[in-house]
């Protein structure tokens, strides 16, 4: 189940930290412990993760499986368990932690109600926290009119996410939740128009910390509510009540330590919250936030799961910043050229492909369909945006059999 992986420091007195999940979600949080003295086991079920080759040790196990991962926990004698990026793990790893009496930022109660969207809105309407009418079905409903968002209630990344706006599009879509849930569940919520924002946070000890209030960019439907792009600083009205609620969508949910990632819908209103991840997100949103506030998120998370204060706050590097998505051609990859050139565009942080020669790239539609992701920064909004587009164009995909 296990393997070295790159070159392992010593582990001999250093703290031991399992992170669940090796791929393109997770590598920012790798990259970060990689600095450090912690000493990291990696756990993915794709033997050719990404983020093994920044890990002391992999395990090749699934992030799901709950009894391998206590199993691999206890025999590495890890000191914190930490699930960035990916929602269902959240639980995995806050059980685990509880069951060995290791330090863990969130409860297992409260992770049930993080993983799971069906809790977190009943949560929600106990504790006032503004949301977006919704309803818990079997089969077609129309009660909530249209247009209206039809999801699974225990599953991320847009999978059985559907964008309903007549009835004739209802059925398929209801379907198509149910389907992709792993309890056979569907919820049906009112589409709250306006401005879509991410509210990306550091909590402790009950202290809830908004870190920047970003623009999300999305993709129009079959591809609905993909992030093309995180952008801030935010246009969007309210700020600040947006900040605001997400903080009191964390303590509903009883967060008191550790990062969130919270997105809200912008209507007539006010602020909405669409959904609250015990996480870090999973678009590199941790690195845009540390560019532009100088708050080592990634490194805070680590602190987090080991039971230790997050290291001190750094001085900013940027006044706006960019994640922009990669999206590239369907059918397979032969090659991907241009990014030294991408990346030499000043004020270009970094460009990640995830996508390797000869794997299957198929049309955008959920977050895994991405093909990579540029930051960019700058002393602007536009400037940033700008150097992302440029860097973005650079970028060639060269795919077959589309």
């Amino acid at each position: 189940m296990e393997g070295d992986s790159g070159e392992p420091r010593n582990a001999a007195g250093a703290r031991r930290l399992l992170v669940l999940g090796a791929g393109p979600a997770q590598l920012g949080l790798l990259e970060a412990a990689r600095d450090t003295d912690v000493y990291v086991i990696a756990a993915d079920r794709d033997p050719a993760a990404a983020g093994f080759a920044l890990a002391d040790r992999r395990a090749i196990v699934s992030t799901e499986d709950e009894s391998g991962i206590a199993q691999l926990a206890e025999a590495e004698r890890v000191h914190g368990i930490v699930s960035p990026g990916s929602d269902w793990p959240v639980g995995i790893a806050a059980r685990v932690a509880d069951r060995l009496g290791l330090p863990h930022p969130i409860s297992p109660e409260s992770a049930v109600l993080a993983t799971s969207k069906l809790r977190q809105r009943q949560r929600f309407a106990e504790a006032g926290v503004p949301q977006p009418r919704w309803k818990l079905v079997t089969g077609p409903d129309d009660e909530l009119g249209f247009p209206v968002v039809v999801k699974a209630p225990d599953r991320q990344g847009q999978r059985g996410l559907s964008l309903v706006r007549t009835p004739a599009e209802l059925e398929e879509a209801v379907a198509a939740a149910i389907g992709a849930s792993r309890a056979q569940r569907c919820m049906i919520e009112e589409l709250v128009e306006g401005p879509e924002v991410t509210v990306v946070a550091f909590s402790m000890r009950g202290s809830f910390r908004a870190l920047v209030v970003t623009d999300r960019v999305v993709a129009d439907p079959p591809a609905f509510g993909v992030a093309l792009a995180h952008v801030f600083p935010s246009t969007a009205p309210d700020l600040d009540r947006a900040a605001d609620t997400a903080g009191r969508a964390a303590e509903a949910l009883g967060i008191e330590n550790g990062p969130t990632y919270t997105q809200l819908r912008i209507g007539a209103d006010g602020p909405q919250v669409v959904e609250l991840a015990a996480r870090l997100g999973g678009g590199h949103d941790a690195e845009l936030a540390e560019r532009v506030t100088g708050f080592p998120l990634n490194r805070a998370t680590i602190a987090a799961a080991l039971g230790e204060d997050p290291p001190s706050a750094e001085a900013p590097r940027a006044a706006a910043a960019v994640t922009r998505f990669l999206i590239a051609p369907p059918g397979e990859l032969r090659s991907v050229s241009g990014l030294e050139q991408a990346e030499a565009i000043d004020g270009v942080e970094y460009v990640r492909v995830d996508r390797r020669p000869g794997e299957r790239i198929e049309p955008l539609r959920h977050g895994p369909d991405r093909a990579g992701a540029i930051l960019a920064v700058g002393d602007t909004r536009d400037e940033a945006l700008e150097r992302a587009e440029r860097a973005a164009a650079l970028v060639r995909f060269e795919t077959v059999n589309g």
